[in-house]
C-alpha cells in the first residue's frame, strides 16, 4: 500500500462529486466487487457502471472526507455526504472500505451508513 492508494482514494471521492464517471471507473478494477449491507451487492464493471450510471439513489452532492486510514492493501475513509436523494435533502456520516489489488486498482469496495439506500 502507497500514498498513491490514499491518493487514487481521495480521488475518487472528488469524481463522483464532480459526475466525472468515466475517470472514477478508471480507479477500479474489471473485476471489482461492491457491497453495501442491506442491498444487493454489485459484482463486475458492468453492474458496477450501472449502479453509477443509472441506479444510484444520491445524487447533486458532495463528501466531506474526515479521515483516511491506510493498512496493508485497504484504505478506511470516514466521512460526511450531503446531497439530495429523491426529493429528500440528506446528510449522513459514512465509513467506506476499499481494498487495492496488486496493480494499484481498487477491486473490493464496502459502504457502511445509517440509511437504508445509497
Amino acid at each position: 500500500m502507497t500514498t498513491a492508494d490514499s491518493k487514487a482514494v481521495r480521488q475518487y471521492y472528488q469524481y463522483i462529486d464532480a459526475e466525472e464517471y468515466e475517470s472514477m471507473f478508471s480507479l477500479f478494477a474489471e473485476d471489482v466487487t461492491y457491497e453495501r449491507p442491506g442491498q444487493a451487492n454489485l459484482s463486475g464493471m458492468d453492474e458496477f457502471r450501472a449502479f453509477y450510471l443509472e441506479n444510484r439513489p444520491l445524487e447533486d452532492g458532495e463528501h466531506e472526507i474526515h479521515d483516511v486510514v491506510v493498512e496493508g492493501d485497504t484504505v478506511a475513509v470516514r466521512g460526511e455526504f450531503s446531497g439530495t436523494q429523491g426529493d429528500e435533502t440528506v446528510s449522513f456520516g459514512f465509513a467506506d472500505f476499499h481494498r487495492f489489488d496488486e496493480d494499484g486498482q481498487i477491486t473490493e469496495r464496502w459502504t457502511y451508513t445509517d440509511r437504508d439506500e445509497v
